[in-house]
């Protein structure tokens, strides 16, 4: 039996992770529980999953909480709750789901703690992948990538040399607006942009998809979670989601992973690893796909990507900037106080005004978000 704290229960990761967990209840037990402000939704999970603590970073939400759970189970609101979930004694694995950097404190705690971690937030990685990287060495923890991505590499790296690595593809859909002609793509609307082909996600990465904001962020990922070097790390567009990332090898052979756009699929790889459980997903019709389409994306149509390139080669505090004005622009954005086109324009903007310095510590790495956070919403106000 495999103890688990669910960080981002009630979002759309957290949901799916459980629904894996119910599917397999000799498997797994949940020993702690973390939300926002969903006290509803968490009270569900709450009632039957039955944790021994409840973490919920709204005050409103944690005292409406209090009448909904059943007696016995330990709420602690605010950030607190989420480091204490992620470094709760009886926790063997940590399902990182916090959406945006304020996963980062919990992912570091769970770290700290010495759990295993199955990452879903990549903005962990994007503010502090070395600082992170380099403690879970020390620490000799594990982290499974969650993303669809990077899961995919990590299981074309399986039973392979690192050292004959040529390159790392990511895969993108292209988002809901990969055939939106440049002239249109000022006027879309959030709710156009929110209609992704393929995958069911949550707002915001929706709309880091519908950029490829959400590729450039995976890039940074990547480059910490795989050691690769970000010129080894190639993004290719492919519109039906099927083959969700592939590895080149140094003979030119490439290995990738194959699925349905199901994240059930690498959250349940990444649980039960080295296992694979028995899922009962829709299996994968090649015949009936019948085409598998490629296009390399598109830095005039979608530039937020090659930001993320850019601050890796700035270094330092700079990817956590251009994580924090992002966050900052896409919330612009689903407000309608910005367009679709001035997201990316404020990340850069954000990013160029930045005098970045060497990262030595998460609250270094929170507080250079932060900053970018204000200076891109500082944009928008103006």
């Amino acid at each position: 039996m495999k103890r688990l704290a669910i960080l981002g229960s009630t979002g759309s990761i957290g949901v799916q992770a459980l629904d894996v967990v119910a599917r397999f209840p000799g498997r797994f037990e949940v020993v702690a529980l973390s939300a926002g402000k969903n006290a509803a939704r968490l009270a569900e999970q709450v009632r039957r999953f039955r944790p021994r603590l409840v973490a919920v970073a709204d005050e409103g939400a944690a005292r409406e909480l209090c009448g909904l759970v059943p007696a016995g189970v330990e709420i602690v609101p605010g950030e607190a709750g989420a480091v204490a979930a992620a470094s709760h004694p009886d926790v063997q694995f940590v399902v990182a789901a916090i959406s945006g950097g304020a996963g980062l404190r919990s992912t570091a705690a769970a770290v700290e703690a010495g759990k295993t971690i199955g990452l879903a937030n990549k903005e962990s990685l994007v503010l502090a992948g070395e600082l992170v990287m380099r403690r879970a060495e020390e620490r000799g923890v594990a982290i499974l990538p969650i993303d669809s991505e990077h899961s995919a590499i990590h299981q074309s790296l399986a039973g392979h040399n690192r050292d004959e690595v040529r390159r790392l593809i990511l895969t993108a859909s292209g988002g809901p607006l990969r055939t939106v002609a440049q002239a249109e793509l000022r006027e879309v609307t959030p709710a156009r942009a929110l209609k992704h082909p393929n995958w069911s996600m949550g707002d915001k990465i929706t709309i880091d998809s519908a950029t490829l904001m959400n590729k450039g962020l995976e890039v940074i990922e990547a480059r910490w979670l795989f050691g690769v070097d970000p010129r080894r790390i190639d993004i290719v567009v492919h519109p039906e989601s099927i083959v969700h990332s592939m590895v080149e090898y140094i003979d030119g052979s490439m290995v990738a992973q194959l699925g349905v756009s199901d994240m059930r699929g690498p959250i349940s790889y990444a649980l039960a690893y080295p296992e694979r459980l028995a899922l009962d997903l829709p299996p994968l019709d090649l015949a009936r796909i019948g085409h598998l389409g490629f296009e390399p994306p598109d830095p005039a149509r979608f530039p937020a990507f090659t930001l993320a390139y850019r601050a890796l080669e700035i270094g330092g505090t700079a990817p956590a900037v251009l994580s924090g004005a992002d966050e900052a622009a896409v919330a612009a954005f689903l407000a309608g106080r910005c367009r679709f086109t001035d997201i990316a324009d404020l990340c850069a903007a954000a990013l160029e005004a930045h005098t970045s310095e060497p990262l030595r510590s998460v609250e270094q790495a929170l507080a250079a978000s932060d900053w970018g956070r204000r200076e891109a919403e500082r944009r928008v106000g103006r």
